[in-house]
């Protein structure tokens, strides 16, 4: 046994080996080890290798993939090696061979585990898709093939080499496979032979698969989409041990159909996960409002993926215009929709061979479910073009469903070991069977009572268990009477308090209905294998129904979202605009509204002649949230929804960077700073006239000479250069006086307000600069001891005074090219009359009149202040 199970673990040395041992799966040596660290379960030892004992562990074999999931989650890949053959079916071979009846069980390695080859329900989530993403260069270019094999979505496309991080990002794969020596590979990469990544073996090899001449049916595939494509194919034919998962045809993208977004940017706004790495307080769980698993993973990636082509976005926004403007029928197909099976994972399970009655059923009554959809939505009059292009893939398996409910029971049963799953009726002769095994379980019920009454032992029972089969039992006190010779029974075990028999009468009847029974199951599995040949036959097809019912569900999900959030559909246009009304933050409302208080919406105006906003304003005031929510109100239109806004007009982005918050990324060798400046690098270097760009404290991380020279020469390069629409946040109150010499800047601030010593923050944006940071105002909100926020005061006065005096930080500035104007300096911190007037009253002996002159008095005091 150790001798196969070495033969299969050198096969698979990167793989936790499964072995297969009766009931359970056992694994070895160093497995073992790994195994039961990532596990927590106990690590025995069996016999001797090399003189040492062999460390195993093992797991159940029917609740196996419970074990699986926590390995694949922390990494592992494992190997699943089979009993290929019954213990009899091993005697029969062996004495074939000429070898003792007694024969080791044959066994082979049926399948390769991994992070992006799972198809079993229990191992997924639901709601999130699972890519396997193979990355190939060729000709400058790098391919990359990405395939969902629980749905069987399969999709190519090919990007610069500078673009491959963004591209990677945006399918945020569980599972990444590249070539040999292949330098840009991430870290966590599988890496394959080179020899699987042939572009021209690919090419024969996708002809097959889908029984095609020529790839032109599916788009132009370029030689790296090509090699990347034959990299996935082989590694999916590797773990399947042969058998490849379903896939659809290709489909066929360009870099450009998508709005570019790179992984900071992604991690910066939180499209699909939040910085924690959870789902929740990610944009896409603010306005989730779907119902099926299949239409949640179609917003992930339609969030991931906004589209750049002004037609596709219009056609969902139609769409989701239809169900927006009709509540009745929005909550009928959102009712019908939730009722709905997972057709799509159902029938990727049944093309892996890893299907069972279970997934027929859910087909079956997904099938009839869609085409009841169709007859509902069919009656609308002038449907916009994406439900007339998606009505047709909803019908077409009629004869499939009236076949599929005429061969199965209501509710099928996903393990098919106890048979049962076939209707009656369905097949005569499987009915015959079941019911001379039904006949044969009553004679035997006969039987028992008969054996009772002769006997007169009213516990004598007969049971049934796999060793024995069909048995008599009775208590021990009862077994003399039956010992006797003459007593027509057969002892056959003696247990503590029972005594078991066999008997003539009981062993006929036994044999006719475990005859019986055999055969049926056998008759039941030659039907499903039948069943799923011909449900197959059709999966394409199948695979577009199920499309189609998620692109309705996040049709209606999106205008539920619209309908009870109050957005509104974006107006698109060729121009280079941003114009938003009432802009609100998705996730940053619904957090403000569940502590009841109410989020504040500003407007944005970015046009050519205004395309770079510099905002100012204390810390907290709102500025990161204000760059944060237009970022994703261009995210969310491209994408095909309604905008939390009261109105806007938005130019297609084509890239969007944001540069916000601060991190480090130690394991590289990178500090905060440094991670800020690769960051405003990679946007200097790719930002166009049509991107979108925010940034936020560009140069803070640095020394203050270092940082404002660095903020001032980026603003002049977003403007002069990449003029981009641009959102540019800074406490660098020194970068107002470019307003004076860039013409397509303008000035805003985040609004905030002094009173009785307190910090007001408004979150309002308004025109022009702030005049202050307001920073010692925050260190007090925050807690800082009150004896170092007036220590800080004196310390800051001190300075100013020395910047007055000498020009300080500004005087520099003036020399600059172009550009000679007055600094503005900032007001020193002055007492507050409100506070002084209010401590210096005596409440208890006011007249009435004297209340009054004192009411003047404070409000004059107020309108002195600007409060």
């Amino acid at each position: 046994m150790m001798a196969q199970y070495l033969a299969l673990k050198e096969s698979v040395p990167d793989c936790l080996l499964f072995y297969r041992m009766g009931d359970f799966f056992e694994l070895f040596f160093e497995d073992a080890k790994r195994a039961a660290a990532t596990l927590d379960i106990a690590l025995t030892a069996r016999g001797e290798h090399d003189g040492e004992p062999i460390p195993m562990c093992g797991v159940p074999a029917h609740s196996h993939e419970a074990y699986l999931a926590r390995l694949i989650k922390a990494g592992h890949r494992v190997a699943i090696a089979d009993q290929t053959e019954t213990p009899e079916e091993a005697k029969k071979r062996a004495r074939k061979e000429g070898r003792a009846a007694k024969a080791l069980v044959a066994r082979a390695i049926v399948r390769i585990v991994t992070a992006g080859t799972l198809t079993e329900e229990t191992l997924l989530d639901a709601r999130a898709s699972n890519w396997l993403v193979a990355v190939a260069e060729a000709g400058g270019d790098i391919g990359i093939a990405a395939a969902d094999i629980s749905t069987g979505r399969f999709e190519l496309s090919s990007a610069p080499i500078a673009m491959l991080d963004a591209e990677l990002a945006r399918l945020g794969a569980a599972e990444i496979i590249a070539p040999e020596g292949f330098e840009r590979a991430p870290d966590d990469a599988h890496i394959c032979a080179r020899s699987d990544f042939s572009s021209i073996e690919a090419e024969r090899r996708l002809k097959t698969v889908f029984g095609v001449a020529t790839l032109d049916g599916f788009g132009q595939f370029d030689r790296a989409e090509l090699a990347a494509a034959g990299g996935l194919l082989a590694y999916l034919d590797s773990a399947g041990q042969g058998a490849l998962p379903f896939l659809q045809p290709p489909r066929h993208h360009r870099a450009g159909d998508y709005m570019l977004i790179d992984a900071a940017t992604r991690e910066s706004l939180e499209l699909t996960h939040s910085a924690s790495g959870n789902r929740g307080g990610s944009l896409l769980s603010a306005i989730d409002r779907t119902v099926t698993g299949a239409g949640a993973r179609l917003l992930a990636v339609d969030i991931a993926a906004p589209l750049t082509t002004t037609d596709a976005i219009e056609a969902r926004l139609d769409l989701v215009a239809l169900f927006e403007s009709d509540a009745g029928r929005r909550d009928h197909l959102r009712a019908a929709l939730k009722a709905l099976p997972d057709i799509g994972r159902a029938l990727g399970r049944l093309v892996a061979g890893r299907g069972s009655p279970r997934d027929l059923g859910l087909l079956r009554d997904g099938l009839y479910a869609a085409r009841d959809l169709h007859e509902a939505l069919a009656r609308i009059d002038e449907p916009p073009a994406l439900l007339a292009e998606t009505l047709p893939r909803l019908t077409g398996h009629g004869a499939l469903s009236d076949h599929l409910a005429r061969a199965l029971v209501p509710s099928p049963p996903i393990d098919t070991a106890q048979g049962g799953y076939i209707a009656e009726g369905y097949d005569a002769a499987l009915d015959d069977l079941r019911e001379t095994a039904g006949d044969g379980r009553r004679a035997i019920a006969a039987l028992e009572a008969r054996y009772r009454e002769a006997r007169g032992i009213a516990s004598l029972k007969i049971k049934h268990n796999n060793v024995l089969g069909y048995h008599i039992e009775v208590p021990s006190k009862h077994a003399d009477a039956l010992m006797a010779a003459d007593s027509g029974f057969t002892h056959r075990q003696t247990l503590a308090g029972v005594v078991r028999f066999n008997a003539p009468e009981l062993h006929e009847e036994a044999q006719r209905v475990m005859q019986a029974g055999a055969h049926a199951l056998a008759a039941e599995a030659a039907h499903l294998e039948e069943l799923i040949a011909r449900t197959l036959r059709d999966r394409d097809a199948i695979a577009a129904t199920a499309d189609a019912l998620a692109r309705l569900d996040v049709a209606s999900a999106l205008a539920e979202q619209a309908a009870l959030r109050g957005w509104t559909r974006p107006r698109l246009t060729a121009e280079p605009c941003f114009a938003v009304e009432g802009g609100r933050h998705p996730v940053v409302e619904m957090a403000v509204e569940r502590q009841g208080e109410r989020f504040v919406a500003n407007d944005c105006a970015l046009a050519p002649e205004e395309r770079l906003w510099l905002v100012t304003g204390p810390n907290m005031g709102g500025k990161s949230t204000f760059l944060r929510q237009n970022a994703l109100i261009a995210v969310l239109a491209q994408a095909g929804s309604y905008v939390p806004a009261q109105s806007a007009k938005l130019g297609i982005v084509d890239k969007l960077f944001s540069r916000v918050g601060a991190s480090d990324n130690l394991a590289r060798g990178r500090s905060t700073f440094m991670v800020e400046m690769v960051e405003t690098a990679a946007i200097l270097a790719q930002a166009t006239e049509h991107s979108f760009v925010i940034l936020d404290e560009v140069g803070r991380g640095t020394s203050t000479y270092d940082g404002l020279a660095i903020a001032w020469a980026v603003v002049e390069a977003v403007h002069d250069v990449n003029k981009c629409r641009c959102l540019f946040a800074t406490h660098y109150h020194e970068l107002t006086r470019l307003a004076e010499r860039l013409d397509a800047l303008s000035l805003r601030h985040v609004r905030a307000r002094e009173w009785q010593g307190d910090l007001v923050l408004l979150h309002e944006l308004a025109e022009g600069p702030a005049d202050r940071s307001y920073g010692l105002a925050v260190a007090k909100l925050a807690g800082l001891p009150k004896e170092t926020v007036g220590r800080a005061k004196a310390v800051l006065a001190k300075l100013e005074a020395g910047r007055e005096a000498t020009g300080g930080i500004a005087a520099g500035l003036d020399d600059l090219p172009l550009f000679a104007a007055d600094v503005p300096q900032m007001e020193e911190d002055a007492g507050d009359p409100l506070r002084e007037a209010l401590d210096a009253v005596h409440a208890d002996d006011l007249t009435p009149r004297d209340a009054l002159d004192l009411v003047y008095r404070l409000k004059r005091l107020a309108d002195e202040a600007g409060g």
